[in-house]
């Protein structure tokens, strides 16, 4: 393997850089907190990129996306990181985006995608409900058709940012008479629609990321559906893959170790500065060789492809194991380098730190528990 820098790649990231320089707004910089920033700053940046044509980094060019490669795509994701730059949608782009591209009709898209591209619509996710999080299979949200419509009834829970979400993607039963995996179905759904009801809920590290959703005879247009009734769990299983090769969030956790040196740097005990110390040396060394392992998983998950899906899925789900772990696990070292002040709260200096630290505690949870990425990867792998 040649680990020699690519002179292409080293001129896209300059390419990249000059973009940023010329286009970010400064007052769109360094508003974000941990992985999330303000709506409106997703929007105006969203609309940025699209006018320049980079409004879909991940996405081929048939879809209207950049084309861009896995390494590609990386380095913007980094050079965002440390311009400061806002995120984008992650439920648009990531998650519903390829969704869409691979199962809609081309009405759908037409309807759905464009916006999307262009910021002026949000997006949140409707899958987990109470007594439904990792057994999403279980979840009891029922669409019953009625006409030309779909009414919805039933709760979902910790979905981020449906607040300020303009649509909702969920997952629902419309046939209760089938097994559990067979009657889910695939719906989308305008926020605004009379019978939804957002209640917040403050999360560990003091912010507003999630939400409890109510659907109270929702009524949902039949042509809202992706694919087929009954299709909803196959749907969901493409989405996974994508979601579990978004959840490494290398682009940030590099952001995390440069600061981690910075810390080891700047910091002293008594006179000897922290990266003096051996135990401080070593574990920043390893972080930063885990980090490399981890960002070659994620271009080899990212290239698999057709008769290879098995073993995409089963590789996702081991990415998603692996990065979630070593989120937590410099997350906390970072706080620990910052000695009394990583205790601090906000808005002391150093409180973004322990925030990210306690939002990463889920994040061996969140999108599927590190148990049930376990389990996927025994089935797929060993036939368990």
């Amino acid at each position: 393997m040649d680990f020699h820098p690519d002179p292409e790649l080293e001129a896209f990231r300059e390419e990249v850089r000059t973009f940023l320089r010329e286009k970010l707004p400064a007052d769109l910089a360094h508003l974000s907190i941990g992985m999330f920033s303000p709506g409106e700053a997703i929007r105006r940046w969203q609309k940025i990129l699209h006018d320049h044509g980079w409004a879909a980094p991940s996405w081929g060019k048939q879809h209207g996306g950049t084309g861009w490669s896995v390494e590609q795509k990386l380095i913007f994701d980094e050079e965002c990181v440390v311009a400061g730059a806002p995120t984008q949608d992650g439920f648009g782009q990531n998650l519903l985006g390829p969704v869409l591209n691979e199962f809609a009709t081309p009405e759908q898209w037409q309807a759905h995608v464009p916006p999307t591209l262009r910021g002026e619509r949000l997006w949140c996710q409707g899958f987990s409900e109470p007594g439904s999080g990792s057994d999403l299979a279980s979840l009891r949200t029922r669409a019953e058709r009625r006409g030309g419509n779909y009414v919805v009834n039933g709760q979902k829970i910790w979905t981020s940012y449906a607040h300020r979400a303009d649509w909702i993607f969920l997952l629902v039963r419309t046939d209760p008479e089938a097994k559990k995996q067979a009657g889910i179905s695939f719906l989308l759904a305008d926020m605004k629609t009379p019978g939804i009801t957002v209640r917040p809920i403050i999360s560990i590290d003091g912010h507003h990321h999630l939400n409890e959703v109510f659907f109270d005879e929702v009524e949902v247009p039949a042509g809202n559906l992706i694919g087929a009734e009954g299709m909803g769990w196959g749907i969901t299983k493409f989405l996974l893959n994508n979601e579990h090769a978004t959840t490494a969030d290398l682009p940030n956790l590099k952001m995390l170790l440069r600061k981690m040196k910075e810390l080891a740097i700047e910091r002293r005990i008594g006179t000897t500065r922290l990266i003096d110390r051996s135990e401080v040396a070593l574990q920043i060394a390893a972080f930063d060789t885990e980090l490399r392992a981890m960002a070659m998983m994620v271009s080899r998950t990212a290239a698999m492809h057709g008769d290879q899906g098995h073993f995409a899925h089963a590789f996702g789900s081991m990415l998603k194991i692996r990065a979630t772990d070593l989120q937590q696990r410099m997350s906390v070292f970072v706080v620990e380098l910052l000695g009394d002040g990583g205790a601090a709260a906000a808005p002391a200096p150093g409180a973004e730190y322990s925030a990210e630290m306690f939002f990463r505690r889920a994040a061996t949870i969140y999108g599927g528990s590190s148990e049930v990425q376990r389990g996927i990867v025994a089935k797929l792998m060993f036939g368990l």
